[in-house]
């Protein structure tokens, strides 16, 4: 297998709202598009936070002079595509993550997935969060995530679902039958793992798009990948329902 897309990196720009906030990430845009370059890739997307993440989401006002960088980058280095992505939160229930119509046109293309930290917008986002940080009512809170990843992806215009079932369990066959039926793909993140080789092996029947994604904080691990690699090498599923590899 080799890699030929990294959609999942972020950069500077996931630093958050709050005074006390620090940059979650590391490198700049042109630091991530190097190493994509350094280790042979044809595409890198830039995915930093949902601006609805207190301490690690990118600033609206960073949303112009982001998309300003990466036309900048694609003139400057014709030999790789490097996209404006998005890794949005899902923020309660209902499905709704930290995007709208307005917005909508800056991106190439929208992940997102669940994240602790994301603004409480409502009742169903404060039961999410609430089930999920106490992890005292399991089969409760798995039913909650569950649901609101399969409404995000029947709501929203998303591209895949970012480490789904970290930070709050899911039913991986549910999120995948949905997946499937939104055109939706399901990433298999090179540092959280959450997809396991079992959960490939229950859900390879319904032919879900799978991407391998760094979730790269700094410049060195953009395309490293190795541990999502040998998820799938040994789950033993169809190499062609994963779609960033050659």
């Amino acid at each position: 297998m080799k890699l030929v897309a990294d959609y999942h990196t972020h950069t500077i720009y996931s630093r958050g709202h709050l005074p006390f906030s620090t940059r979650h990430a590391k490198g700049t845009i042109e630091e991530n598009v190097l190493a994509a370059i350094e280790k042979g890739l044809k595409t890198i997307g830039i995915s930093d936070h949902g601006y609805k993440h207190f301490l690690f989401g990118m600033r609206k006002s960073d949303i112009r002079k982001i998309r300003r960088e990466i036309d900048a980058m694609n003139k400057k280095y014709p030999e790789i595509e490097v996209l404006m992505g998005i890794e949005c939160n899902v923020l309660d229930e209902y499905g709704t993550i930290d995007m709208n119509e307005e917005l909508r046109p800056m991106f190439d293309y929208v992940n997102a997935g669940y994240h602790f930290g994301s603004e409480t917008i409502n009742a169903s986002a404060a039961k999410l969060h609430k089930g999920n940080l106490l992890k005292n009512n399991g089969q409760e809170a798995m039913i909650r995530n569950t649901v609101a990843l399969v409404r995000a992806m029947e709501k929203n215009d998303i591209f895949y679902i970012t480490h789904p079932g970290d930070k709050g369990e899911v039913d991986i066959l549910e999120v995948a039958k949905a997946a499937v039926e939104n055109g939706v793909g399901l990433e298999i993140n090179g540092g959280h793992g959450k997809l396991s080789v079992d959960d490939l092996k229950l859900i390879e029947y319904l032919k879900p798009d799978l991407y391998l994604g760094s979730d790269a904080h700094r410049p060195q691990a953009v395309g490293n990948v190795q541990k999502g690699m040998s998820i799938v090498t040994k789950s033993g599923i169809d190499l062609s329902l994963v779609k960033n590899i050659e």
